[in-house]
């Protein structure tokens, strides 16, 4: 089986947006929101399978001053824990005002919160895939 995804994963308290994107098209979309629960990392884990990823991002939420907030030990918990769950890597992205950006998105348009947590995933991996680009037009030159 060819790992042809990269999924992201925007932590949250309650519940957790997932994008998706194919790492040659590099076009990432919503793709789902999961519950929070005593399930996620199993619903991960099958989400992983389903849809062939070969990486895993987790949004790191830091304060406005860039600093770890409660939120971000909590992400980076998740991270650990999911990281020794799956047999691909899992790696930290930041994730700062996703979930405004998100919003700003939808506005205007009918939508819930599960909406922009979905969406703010897609933005966290929007992010790490322009970073990629960057790194490798720096790395042509």
């Amino acid at each position: 089986m060819t790992a042809e995804y990269i999924l992201a994963l925007d932590y949250g308290e309650k519940r957790v947006g997932v994008a998706i994107a194919h790492t040659i098209a590099r076009m990432p979309r919503p793709l789902t929101t999961l519950d929070n629960g005593h399930t996620l990392l199993d619903d991960v884990r099958k989400l992983v399978d389903q849809e062939r990823a070969g990486i895993v991002l987790v949004g790191l939420p830091r304060g406005m001053d860039g600093g770890y907030t409660a939120q971000t030990r909590a992400a980076e918990a998740f991270a650990k824990r999911l990281q020794a769950e799956l047999s691909v890597p899992v790696q930290l992205s930041d994730e700062t005002l996703t979930s405004v950006d998100a919003e700003s998105r939808l506005a205007g348009r009918k939508h819930t919160k599960a909406d922009i947590d979905a969406l703010a995933a897609t933005v966290i991996l929007e992010r790490y895939l322009t970073e990629q680009s960057i790194g490798e037009a720096r790395a042509d030159v």
